[in-house]
């Protein structure tokens, strides 16, 4: 039973059957989307939802399923079934049509995989094409629904000669138009035209006597005729008696196609029973797609288990609108069978009361649903719905009586195989008679067993439903400090209608608010001043524990990184170790060459000044490319970023060595190395943040003894700041200077002295001018009197 008669109209199904009918391909689909009804009988349910569901994977899954040539021939085949009746070649191009797409159709699900739609294979098990109606078909009408020649040998004798006389008949008709154009009685872009059947040439009404024949019409304004020459009487005639014979013929073919297609009428109307019902499936399957609809498991006790449940117009709505659906979960069984909704108005209620009916109802007719996967459906025999304004000046009824005349028939009909559906109950009369006549309903609804959703704002239902089995409150949730809903049903606790605070936002007067709340009593305000503290709380501590799933995730990921990067240190660790000594043992080989090649070119140049130079460059650039060590960039920040501050770590920029600052004067920085203490510049230092010392044993891996020398740290602790040339040749003197004054560069040692003597003045010219040459010497001048004076010269690099 379902109760009212409109109840479609109610949950809005009708516009489901709509959107069905336009996925349709055929009035054929269409047929089937119009008889859909509500059923109670399990297996069929269950069959008719396997089928959507297995048409839905085809979907899914691509395939190549035919979708055209759906026509609908019913009225064919009426006629058809007429004695002495003969069809069209138009109704015998869609007969023939419509039945290759069944038999691809059949084939379709005969060459699937075997279980793959069983569902769907078993609706062609008896249907039946028989060959020689499709050979038959086949040899009258081609695939543009045009007739054969090949049809019968006099159809194609007479369409020969037919042809044949159309063609001398066209070639004299143009002869004799070129003679009337030449002489000007016909227009001069006229062309031959068709008039009672027969060919006729144009000719301009004045000189209609000109050319001799049978007028057959004229124009509006009279000014032309239309002439059949006497000369083409007889080709005219000839055409028409083979056009005549042509048909005569093409009837008679037709009436024997008719005559062998009237014995194959029943298999064909279960043919096409069977081609509307695909159509109608696929459809289905079409709009929960559309829907996000999946199969629920199906029971035939009454029950609703919806997960994450939308209603499917609401859904495609705000789908249209780039908009989000917030999903209910809803579950009616023996235990709670009625569940009572309470909330703000403009909170989702009533959308709640009817996603219900609407995905029951959809259930029952064989519709796939949007739920999450892991719902499951029952079948209720009876449902009732009470929602909207039923008032009829014509019944003499008004709002209250309809609600009335409704809960007559529910307490009456409604027993536990029935689904009872109630929008704002006990509204329309006097609140506490209404809630009153309400509580004692819903507790006759409670004895009959019967299940339903009810949305309410009375807190007498609130307290029925809170101390009563069988029936559980449940509360739209609602921001209280943005008093905006949030459209999630909570099951468990009733809801506040927080009708003041909402009165208080949209800007009623003060005094008035306040009045209000004097008036409805302060047991009622401390009620929805609890439920409203309860809403705050919860919403916290959901944004609280949402936090810590999130940091928990993330550590967790943390925690699995850090194994996985464990387990694969401890894997590579063998193979890590023998690479680094198979590349070590081959740069140790280069090394090697590479100094000794060195030594050797010193050796042959004398020592002269250039290629000793150029040797020692080679050597650089090869420890350089060879020897260099990747910086520890994560530990290191430049000096320039932070003051630094005596017994800071330090290391030349590009050096591995740390030393300690010892003292921080303007841009230089006196630093320890070592045992050696020196004056660096501020800029070529980095600080070194949470170095780990290396041990003795570590270093000596780390720096193989032939390759001390190679260090610039190493040599900026075997490098001294004083340079004595008293007493050598000149150009010896120089050369050492040359050495001297790179590596101070080299280094960054900011000052350097230059002992070269008093004596007559000639070596320290020498050395001056080579210094004043140099771009990286800053100042030259003597020393303090009391350390040399002018036998020392002070050389401040840049």
């Amino acid at each position: 039973m379902i109760y009212p008669q409109n109840f479609e109209q109610k949950i809005g199904f009708t516009q489901i059957r709509e959107i069905l009918a336009e996925a349709c391909l055929s009035p054929l689909g269409r047929q089937f989307v119009a008889r859909m009804q509500f059923l109670t009988r399990h297996d069929l349910i269950h069959k008719l939802l396997e089928q959507t569901h297995e048409f839905k994977s085809l979907l899914a899954a691509g395939a190549e399923f035919p979708t055209q040539y759906y026509f609908d021939v019913t009225e064919a085949l009426n006629r058809a079934a007429i004695e002495g009746s003969f069809l069209d070649v138009s109704a015998f191009f869609q007969i023939k049509m419509s039945l290759r797409t069944v038999r691809q159709a059949l084939g379709f699900f005969y060459e699937s995989e075997e279980g793959l739609y069983p569902y769907l294979k078993s609706l062609g098990a008896n249907i039946e094409i028989d060959k020689k109606l499709t050979i038959s078909l086949d040899k009258v009408v081609d695939d543009n629904g045009t007739v054969k020649d090949s049809a019968s040998p006099a159809l194609s004798r007479l369409k020969g000669e037919l042809i044949a006389q159309q063609g001398i008949l066209r070639k004299q008709i143009q002869s004799i138009l070129r003679h009337a154009k030449n002489e000007g009685w016909t227009p001069g872009d006229a062309e031959p035209t068709i008039r009672s059947g027969r060919i006729v040439i144009p000719v301009i009404a004045e000189y209609k006597r000109k050319v001799k024949g049978l007028i057959h019409d004229e124009s509006t304004t009279g000014q032309t005729v239309y002439i059949e020459p006497d000369v083409v009487f007889g080709l005219n005639n000839d055409i028409k008696e083979l056009e005549n014979a042509y048909n005569r013929e093409l009837i008679r073919i037709l009436t024997e196609l008719t005559t062998l297609l009237r014995s194959y009428i029943p298999d064909l109307r279960k043919a096409y029973q069977y081609l509307g019902l695909l159509d109608f499936i696929r459809a289905k399957a079409i709009f929960a797609n559309r829907t996000e609809s999946t199969l629920p498991g199906l029971h035939k006790q009454p029950r609703a288990s919806f997960k994450e449940a939308r209603h499917p117009l609401l859904f495609l709505s705000l789908s249209a609108q780039q908009r989000r659906v917030v999903p209910l979960t809803i579950s009616l069984n023996p235990e709670q069978r009625i569940l009572v909704i309470s909330g703000p108005n403009a909170g989702g209620k009533s959308v709640a009361l009817k996603t219900v009916g609407t995905l029951q109802y959809m259930v029952q007719c064989g519709l796939l649903i949007p739920v999450a996967e892991g719902s499951e459906a029952g079948i209720f025999e009876n449902l009732f719905i009470d929602i909207g304004d039923e008032q009829s000046i014509e019944n003499d009824l008004s709002t209250y009586s309809s609600h009335l005349q409704n809960m007559k028939q529910f307490v009456l009909f409604a027993d536990k195989k029935s689904l009872v559906l109630i929008d704002e109950f006990g509204t329309g009369t006097e609140p506490q008679l209404g809630g009153a006549i309400a509580e004692a309903v819903l507790e006759k609804l409670n004895q009959n067993q019967a299940y339903g959703v009810i949305t309410t704002h009375y807190t007498n239902l609130k307290n029925y439903a809170e101390h009563t089995a069988g029936i559980v409150n449940g509360a739209m949730r609602y921001d209280p400090k943005e008093l905006q809903p949030l459209y999630q049903l909570d099951i468990g606790k009733p809801g506040s209608s927080f009708a003041i605070e909402i009165a208080r936002k949209i800007g009623l007067p003060k005094e008035i608010v306040q009045k209000a709340s004097k008036l409805v009593g302060k047991d009622k305000i401390r009620y929805d001043r609890l439920l409203e503290e309860l809403e705050v709380e919860k919403n916290t501590f959901e944004k609280r524990n949402l936090e810590m799933e999130t940091q928990e995730r993330k550590l967790r990921a943390a925690a699995k990184e850090y194994t996985e990067l464990k387990k694969l240190i401890e894997e590579n660790k063998n193979d890590i170790l023998r690479e680094a000594k198979l590349k070590a043992k081959v740069l140790l080989k280069d090394t090697n060459k590479q100094i000794e090649s060195t030594i050797k070119q010193i050796r042959d140049a004398n020592a002269d000044k250039e290629p000793t130079k150029q040797a020692r460059q080679e050597l650089e650039q090869f420890v350089e490319k060879e020897l260099k060590l990747e910086s520890r960039s994560l530990l290191r920040t430049a000096a320039g970023t932070k003051t630094l501050n005596p017994g800071d770590k330090v290391a030349l920029v590009g050096q591995e060595s740390e030393g300690e600052i010892v003292s921080v004067k303007g841009n230089t920085a006196e630093v320890m190395f070592g045992d050696l203490k020196t004056i660096v510049k501020v800029a070529n230092l980095e600080r070194v943040e949470g170095a780990v010392k290396k041990t003795k044993k570590e270093k000596e891996v780390a720096v193989p003894g032939f390759a001390r020398g190679l260090d610039l740290t190493q040599r900026m602790s075997d490098f001294s700041t004083s340079l004595d040339v008293r007493g050598e040749r000149a150009e010896d003197a120089l050369t050492r200077v040359m050495s001297f004054v790179d590596d101070a560069v080299m280094l960054g040692i900011p000052e350097i002295r230059i002992i070269h003597g008093r004596g007559n003045g000639i070596l320290k010219q020498i050395i001056r001018d080579y210094l004043r040459s140099q771009r990286e010497v800053a100042s030259i001048s003597d020393e303090h009197i009391e350390r040399g004076g002018d036998g020392v010269s002070l050389v401040v690099l840049k």
